[in-house]
């Protein structure tokens, strides 16, 4: 997901994007903080507000206690079938790179609201510390 909000967010055609959640049944909170992510720099790009789809009621009960109607417009109904709407392949990363994305996702999502802060402090203390530890040990 990071090396695509990398990618979409930064061609000059970008507009705005639609995120169909319609057939998740479970979501992480690394994933949330890649979408918060992605919003947030779809919004700096385009000034639009992007929406994301969710219909199964536990998904859209979890994005909105996360604070997400302030990133993503929330649509409950299924996407328009007619919309152009493109999978992302799987992509190889380091364990390195992970650890980085993982807390890099988690802080995004707790700038969100203080909520979110409250929630994700400790495990972002302890990512950060992961993160310095390793590379510590590869320097």
């Amino acid at each position: 997901i990071d090396s695509a909000i990398e990618a979409m967010t930064s061609d000059p055609e970008f507009a705005s994007i639609v995120v169909d959640l319609s057939e998740t049944t479970l979501i992480d909170s690394t994933t949330l903080g890649l979408l918060a992510r992605l919003a947030i720099q779809a919004k700096q790009k385009s000034h639009f507000l992007p929406s994301i789809v969710s219909t199964n009621p536990d998904i859209t009960r979890v994005i909105t206690t996360m604070g997400f109607e302030s990133v993503y417009l929330i649509l409950t109904e299924p996407a328009d079938s007619s919309q152009r709407l493109t999978e992302l392949a799987p992509q190889d990363i380091t364990e390195e790179e992970l650890r980085t994305n993982v807390l890099n996702a988690h802080k995004v999502l707790m700038n969100l609201n203080e909520h979110n802060r409250e929630q994700f402090k400790d495990l972002v203390a302890t990512l950060e510390g992961d993160v310095e530890e390793q590379a510590f040990v590869a320097g």
